[in-house]
């Protein structure tokens, strides 16, 4: 178990690098980025100007160097918009979006799960039905649809939750659904697939013939080799609801790091746009790496892959 963990944690080293190597790159692709920082009017000296203050002179694997080694540091720089430290601003809003998108896969998995085990188990029934009707309308519905609904709802007509803020919990009940509901058909449409096919399999007939409780065969035997993909996809779900937030953030006002992207990005905010960035890869690579160790706990086949 020791040597997976640590050769999965040298491909999540591998790959942190290749990203924070192509989120810098990021700075470039969009031409000059001295004269985004100018803005329009700027003449030749103005350029030259800050183009030497912030470095862009010097070769772009001394600026990457330097860039890296600040930002193992947590230094990533000044905002050219808030004239603030990008580390202070992204440690102010990552909070909000941490929240919000520990609730939405929360809600994900506790709706999708237990829906998809009763598919499972009642096939071509009216709970399989139910749930591939909820699958469906939530793959087929935008998020900011789904969000307007909600408030004039939930808020505007029936009054029981606030619209927007993020001040108490009762903030994040809104958001929590629209983010989690989202995520919710992927997840039940691969717990149905799973526990349908490992039902079938000749070790759960055997489990059933010895004279297991149902329960037991359902849980320990099914499940848990059922549950071992959507423990992948619920990890790639949880970095996407991070990093993905940014429609959610704006509909219901929750300033977080997703309305901050999407504010930097605005204003040609490169140093905030590069470390979010960087930050929420991390959160995928991170949020991977662990999905593959607790998977390789549920199946020890794994970890000689």
């Amino acid at each position: 178990m020791l040597r997976f963990i640590l050769r999965r944690l040298g491909l999540a080293v591998l790959v942190a690098l290749t990203v924070s190597f192509i989120s810098f790159s990021l700075l470039f692709l969009s031409g000059d980025p001295a004269i985004a920082i100018a803005g329009e009017g700027a003449n030749e000296n103005d350029i030259a100007a800050i183009r030497k203050l912030y470095g862009f002179d010097r070769p772009m694997l001394l600026q990457y160097w330097d860039w890296l080694s600040s930002a193992l540091r947590f230094d990533f720089g000044e905002s050219y918009y808030f004239r603030l430290p990008v580390a202070d601003l992204i440690a102010d809003r990552l909070s909000v979006t941490m929240i919000l998108g520990v609730c939405g896969i929360s809600f994900a998995l506790l709706l999708a799960v237990p829906l998809g085990v009763l598919a499972a188990i009642r096939p071509n029934s009216i709970i399989d039905r139910v749930a591939l009707f909820l699958s469906v309308a939530g793959q087929a519905m935008p998020s900011f649809w789904f969000g307007l609904i909600l408030i004039v709802v939930f808020s505007i007509n029936l009054r029981w939750l606030p619209a927007s803020g993020a001040e108490s919990w009762r903030h994040f009940i809104l958001p929590t659904i629209v983010l989690g509901y989202y995520a919710m058909p992927a997840i039940m449409r691969l717990t149905r697939a799973g526990m349908l096919e490992v039902l079938s399999a000749d070790y759960v007939r055997t489990a059933r013939a010895k004279g297991a409780p149902e329960g037991l065969v359902l849980f320990k035997h099914a499940l848990r080799n059922a549950i071992i993909p959507v423990v992948s996809l619920a990890a790639v779900q949880m970095g996407f609801m991070l990093g993905g937030s940014i429609v959610v953030e704006s509909i219901f006002a929750l300033h977080g790091a997703g309305y901050l992207a999407w504010e930097s990005i605005g204003r040609n905010d490169l140093p905030t746009v590069q470390a979010l960035i960087l930050v929420f890869s991390l959160f995928y690579i991170v949020f991977t790496f662990l999905a593959d160790v607790l998977n390789a706990w549920l199946d020890p086949r794994m970890r000689s892959s």
